[in-house]
């Protein structure tokens, strides 16, 4: 990993809540907010744009660990904003605090961590995996 990667760098972006990210269980809609399972998406997703600019060739990031909170709604339409801020690096993982806003209101939060390793031996054992199916 590169050593750019260090505490305090961060990653953001803005969505807009569409039909398709509300939470729907056996194909009914529960209501029109952003699900829980959207919302750990984009902040996956924003962890990761933390993580990828400094990683090597060789290297891949994965997701390890997630632990978020999904503190009040956001309305279909309504503009949401996800933050990562990198709190730690190790050779093996990087955290980041995660963060979702629409005007103002905190939507959720949590931490994201991610495994970093050798990209030929994660493609190598997915694989493996892969064939035994």
């Amino acid at each position: 990993m590169k050593s750019s990667l260090q505490a305090g760098v961060s990653a953001a972006f803005t969505i807009t809540v569409t039909d398709e990210m509300r939470p729907a269980f056996d194909g009914k809609v529960v209501r029109d907010v952003l699900s829980t399972v959207s919302m750990i998406y984009f902040m996956e997703k924003v962890g990761r744009d933390v993580l990828l600019p400094h990683l090597d060739e060789d290297e891949e990031g994965a997701g390890f660990h997630i632990d978020v909170k999904h503190i009040a709604p956001a309305v279909v339409g309504q503009e949401v904003t996800f933050r990562a801020v990198c709190t730690s690096v190790t050779p093996k993982r990087v955290a980041c605090e995660v963060s979702a806003e629409a005007d103002g209101n905190l939507v959720g939060k949590g931490t994201f961590t991610q495994a970093i390793f050798n990209a030929q031996q994660g493609a190598e054992r997915i694989a493996r995996l892969s064939a035994k199916n």
